[in-house]
C-alpha cells in the first residue's frame, strides 16, 4: 500500500512539472503567433531534376555492381552535353510549366493563398509559358468559390496557357474554379459535374412554440430575411429562397458556358456527377489522365516548376511544438512505467 501512494506521490510530481512545462509552451506560441508567425515564403522546385534523380538511383539500384560506375560516367556526360545544348542556343528560351496545387474545403480557405501563388507566376511568367493547377476540391460555399475561380481566370486574362488536372474531385464549385482552363484533364475514376446549387437548414419554430418560447424578428426590406430557423417561415418566403437559389443556378451554367462553349449546358447542369471517363463523354472535361502522367509527359521538352507558398513558423513557435510533443512523450513513458510497476506488483 505504501509503495502505490509513493508512485501516486510521484507521478502527481512529474504531472505538476509537465503542466508548468505546456504552460510555458502556450505563452510561447501565443507570442510567436503575435510577432507575425502568419507569414508566407516561397517554396519553389524543379521537378525535372527531381524525376531525374530518382531515375539514375533506381536505374543504379537495378544495376549490376560492375556496370554502376559505367552509369555514373554515362550520366556525367548526359549533363555535360545538355550543359553545351544550353549555351549553344542562348535565344531559344525553353518553355516553362508552372505548377500550383488547390486543396479546397468547404469556406475555400486556401483562396487568398492561391491568389497570391497566380499573381507571382503572372509577374515572371514569359509568353508561351503553361500553368498547370492540380486541383481539389468538393465544393462549398458560393462566395468563396466565385472568388477562387475569378483567381483562375486572371491566369486567361494574361494570356497564359492554363491547364487543370483533377486526380480525385473537382465538384460544384471545385468544377466552377475547373472550367476556367484551357486544358481540363481528370483521372479516370475522378468526380466532376455537381452544376447545381443546394441549401438547407434546420426550423426550430414549432418545438419552441410547444415550449411557449416567441421568437421576435425585426427587419427592414421586403426580403431582408425569407427563411428563418427559428420563426415561422412563410410560403412567400420559401419561394423568394427557391427563386434566389436559381439565380444562382443561372449564374453558374452561364459561368461554365462561357468558359466551356462546346458543352450542353443545360445536359449536364442537373446537379449530377460523373467520374472521369463519363465526364470525357459528355464534354465536362478534354482529356482521361492523372496530373504525375501529364508532368512528366511535359518534362521532355520544358521545365516544370513546382511552387507553392506555406507558412513560415517563427522559431518561438517551432521551439513550442518541439516542447509540446516532448511533453506529450514524458506523459506516455510515465504511464508506461507505471502500468509496468502494477504489473509487477501483481
Amino acid at each position: 500500500m505504501n509503495e502505490w501512494l509513493m508512485d501516486i506521490g510521484r507521478f502527481t510530481a512529474q504531472l505538476t512539472v509537465l503542466i508548468l512545462l505546456v504552460g510555458i509552451v502556450v505563452i510561447i506560441v501565443a507570442r510567436a503567433r503575435s510577432e507575425g508567425g502568419d507569414r508566407l515564403r516561397m517554396r519553389i522546385e524543379e521537378l525535372n531534376h527531381r524525376h531525374e534523380y530518382r531515375r539514375r538511383r533506381l536505374t543504379l539500384a537495378a544495376s549490376e555492381p560492375g556496370a554502376r560506375k559505367r552509369l555514373l560516367k554515362a550520366f556525367r556526360r548526359d549533363d555535360k552535353e545538355q550543359g553545351r545544348q544550353g549555351r549553344k542556343a542562348p535565344g531559344e528560351p525553353r518553355q516553362t510549366v508552372w505548377v500550383l496545387d488547390f486543396r479546397g474545403d468547404i469556406k475555400a480557405s486556401g483562396v487568398g493563398r492561391l491568389a497570391e501563388e497566380i499573381s507571382a507566376v503572372i509577374a515572371a511568367a514569359s509568353e508561351g509559358d503553361e500553368v498547370v493547377v492540380r486541383l481539389e476540391s468538393p465544393g462549398g460555399l458560393v462566395h468563396a468559390y466565385g472568388l477562387a475561380a475569378a483567381q483562375m481566370d486572371r491566369l486567361r486574362d494574361a494570356g497564359l496557357t492554363t491547364t487543370v488536372c483533377v486526380d480525385k474531385v473537382a465538384a460544384s464549385g471545385g468544377y466552377l474554379m475547373a472550367c476556367a482552363a484551357d486544358q481540363l484533364r481528370a483521372a479516370p475514376f475522378a468526380v466532376l459535374g455537381s452544376i447545381g446549387v443546394v441549401a438547407q437548414l434546420p426550423n426550430l419554430h414549432r418545438l419552441l412554440k410547444r415550449h411557449d418560447i416567441d421568437v421576435e424578428l425585426l427587419t427592414a426590406g421586403e426580403y431582408k430575411r425569407t427563411l428563418t430557423v427559428f420563426g415561422e417561415n412563410t410560403q412567400e418566403g420559401r419561394e423568394k429562397f427557391k427563386a434566389d437559389l436559381e439565380n444562382i443556378h443561372a449564374l453558374f451554367k452561364s459561368h461554365v458556358a462561357e468558359r466551356r462553349p462546346q458543352l450542353d449546358i443545360e445536359g449536364v447542369a442537373t446537379g449530377e456527377t460523373w467520374y472521369g471517363r463519363d465526364a470525357l463523354d459528355k464534354g465536362l472535361i478534354d482529356a482521361l489522365g492523372t496530373s504525375e502522367a501529364y508532368l512528366v509527359s511535359r518534362m521532355e521538352d520544358a521545365r516544370v516548376i513546382g511552387m507553392r507558398l506555406e507558412l513560415r513558423r517563427a522559431m518561438g513557435e517551432r521551439l513550442g511544438m518541439a516542447i509540446s510533443k516532448g511533453v506529450e512523450g514524458g506523459i506516455e513513458r510515465i504511464m508506461e512505467r507505471l502500468d509496468a510497476g502494477r504489473w509487477e506488483k501483481r
